[in-house]
């Protein structure tokens, strides 16, 4: 297993992440269980949360994924995982979290009660990444810093990270952290895939001279890389969550289902397929080799609500994709840029 450190911390992690927004939602705690146990098995090390799992995030299941995380980790030694979970962003911004009645912020108060809660689910005092699930707009990042770095002095949680996040504030929050001797980001968690390449433009510098860690989610385009969509007569007739979210009444999740499932994304998707298939590999192993294969990529984070879907996922675990296949797939994105907008 060849680990990686995430940023300038001690946290030495195995290349792929288990992925958890799907248990309580899209399977359930046995096969939540069989799917840990099997990635731990194949030496996956790393094990990624939130306090607002599972996804659809829903007022009666929030906290559900911590606390089945929390089971689960009780059968195995807990200094062989490295956990990190999420205090859920500002209800100031495009999405209000249905916990703490949708008043959630980035301030002292929320990332306290937040920590304290999740320790309690996931059943450990120490939480070893403690990330920002989206940034707040309205708090100032200097408060939010400060709340964080009391949790790093206290012991209760060994280093921080933030997600979804733009060059501007992960700069932003850098700097305060350098200037106030605070404890800093190590880690960004955002989307990147083969139909996602925006982190490239800006971010992949600032995480290469900062050493800051990218923790990739959503390698698969939400499971569009995996050619199912395509595969179907119609796309919305496939069985998938953009499928169903198409047709939801709710316009967030429509417009998400519509850049995520577009034309262009299944279009290049289509020679993404016949890439690996060229290559006599899964689309699905393309796809996350792809998205690991950066130096500013510590660990690819990977879901499953089957045990079984994991194999393709864990088969590029240790593959490094040629400079041939490499070049090929520059080249559908070089021919259709920017498929997801």
């Amino acid at each position: 297993m060849q680990y990686r450190y995430i940023g300038r911390t001690g946290l030495r992690v195995s290349p792929i992440c288990m992925g958890t927004m799907t248990f309580g939602t899209q399977c359930d705690k046995k096969e939540a269980f069989r799917i840990m146990d099997k990635a731990y098995a194949h030496g996956v090390n790393f094990y990624d949360t939130a306090e607002l799992y599972p996804v659809p995030p829903a007022a009666d299941l929030a906290g559900i994924t911590e606390q089945w995380v929390g089971e689960w980790m009780q059968t195995k030694p807990r200094d062989s995982i490295i956990l990190a979970t999420k205090v859920a962003g500002a209800a100031s911004g495009w999405f209000v979290p249905p916990i703490r009645h949708g008043l959630t912020a980035i301030d002292r108060f929320h990332i306290e009660r937040a920590v304290e809660g999740s320790l309690k689910k996931l059943n450990t005092d120490h939480i070893d990444l403690y990330q920002m699930h989206w940034p707040d707009t309205i708090v100032p990042i200097e408060e939010s810093l400060e709340a964080f770095d009391r949790l790093v002095r206290s012991g209760k949680v060994r280093y921080l990270g933030t997600s979804n996040d733009t060059a501007y504030g992960t700069t932003k929050a850098l700097m305060t952290s350098h200037c106030k001797g605070l404890a800093r980001f190590e880690s960004i968690q955002n989307n990147f895939s083969l139909l996602n390449r925006r982190f490239l433009d800006e971010l992949s510098m600032l995480c290469e001279k900062e050493q800051v860690s990218l923790l990739p989610y959503s390698p698969l385009a939400g499971g569009v890389l995996s050619g199912k969509y395509n595969q179907a007569m119609k796309p919305e007739e496939a069985h998938g969550r953009f499928a169903d979210y198409l047709k939801s009444p709710h316009q967030r999740q429509r417009a998400m289902a519509q850049r995520f499932m577009n034309d262009k994304t299944l279009a290049s998707t289509q020679q993404y397929l016949k890439i690996a298939a060229d290559a006599g590999m899964h689309p699905i192993t393309l796809a996350t080799a792809w998205s690991k294969q950066f130096s500013f990529v510590a660990s690819t984070i990977i879901g499953a609500t089957r045990a079984e879907q994991l194999d393709a996922s864990l088969a590029a675990m240790n593959l490094t994709l040629s400079d041939e296949i490499l070049r090929a797939c520059d080249k559908v994105h070089e021919n259709i840029l920017y498929p997801m907008g």
